[in-house]
């Protein structure tokens, strides 16, 4: 058995059938079939069989398919180390951000890209677990996301903290509030747009948290994953929206106006996390040490 038969294995077990894996490898169906039955025959047991339309996992197949994935994802990290040694930095960087942290990554691809112009960029885009998803599935090599989040599968850099502003409609702007900041207790009120991520606790909880210590019972008008989407509806006066500060530099919003919230005492906090014991290639190591660099953090 070699790597080319355990390719082909977990090729059909991911298609769930001979005729698309065939297809995926670019190869005839007849010969892929054959290198099954020769690993089966080897081994002594049957690694797949049919239901319906569809082939399964026996057992036996479970633990090989189990086994090889990390053992071919090895390898792949083995060869891109090999082919970075000798080629430099070029090729593509995948990684991932948080609309809302996207600020901190402006200058750090500017000054990279300055450094590095043979390497391009796939920029993935979503919520702190979605991107964690993406770093399990080695769709993407590290991502730049908001904490909280469970570190159990992640290494880690945390950045620097910011403070959550209000975005406040232009049109709810009066004598009253044309100023800098405004008491937490202002926007007891107010319609909020809150920030909340698909899947565990995250930004939502901690703002909300921070309402209810301070005996203050939010109306919340609308919860989303998507900063972008929050401050639109700033913008046409559906509610104020409550983001990092900084989100406001990377997105540009009309009709509104950012606000202090006075007695706050949450922060925004952010972090660039990769798979552990995952190979980082040397771009997305080069990219991680710029970020750090702008940050400040040591």
């Amino acid at each position: 058995m070699d790597i080319k038969q355990l390719r082909y294995f977990t090729a059909i077990v991911q298609e769930g059938q001979i005729t698309r894996a065939a297809k995926k490898l670019h190869m005839a169906q007849p010969p892929l079939s054959q290198q099954l039955k020769l690993m089966e025959q080897e081994l002594g047991v049957p690694l797949i069989e049919r239901k319906g339309k569809r082939l399964e996992l026996t057992k036996p197949g479970k633990v090989l398919y189990d086994r090889t994935i990390p053992l071919l994802q090895s390898l792949e990290d083995v060869l891109t180390e090999v082919k970075e040694t000798h080629d430099g930095l070029r090729g593509a960087l995948t990684f991932g951000a948080v609309k809302s942290c996207f600020a901190n990554l402006l200058e750090p691809i500017r000054l990279y890209k300055k450094q590095h112009p043979a390497v391009s960029f796939q920029i993935r885009e979503g919520d702190s677990f979605l991107l964690g998803e993406y770093l399990k599935n080695r769709e993407i090599e590290f991502a730049v996301i908001r904490l909280p989040i469970d570190m159990n599968h992640f290494s880690s850099i945390h950045l620097q903290s910011e403070p959550f502003v209000a975005v406040i409609p232009e049109s709810w702007i009066s004598n009253k509030l044309n100023k800098s900041s405004i008491p937490l207790n202002e926007l007891q009120s107010m319609p909020l747009l809150l920030l909340h991520r698909l899947s565990g606790v995250g930004q939502f909880e901690m703002i909300v948290e921070e309402f209810k210590k301070q005996g203050v019972d939010p109306i919340i008008a609308c919860e989303c994953p998507d900063v972008n989407i929050l401050l639109s509806l700033a913008s046409i006066g559906i509610g104020a929206a409550i983001v990092p500060q900084s989100t406001l530099r990377s997105l540009k919003i009309s009709n509104v106006k950012m606000m202090e919230i006075t007695d706050f005492h949450v922060k925004a906090e952010s972090a660039v996390i990769w798979l552990k014991d995952r190979y980082l290639s040397r771009s997305a190591e080069e990219m991680i040490k710029q970020i750090k660099s702008s940050a400040g953090v040591i």
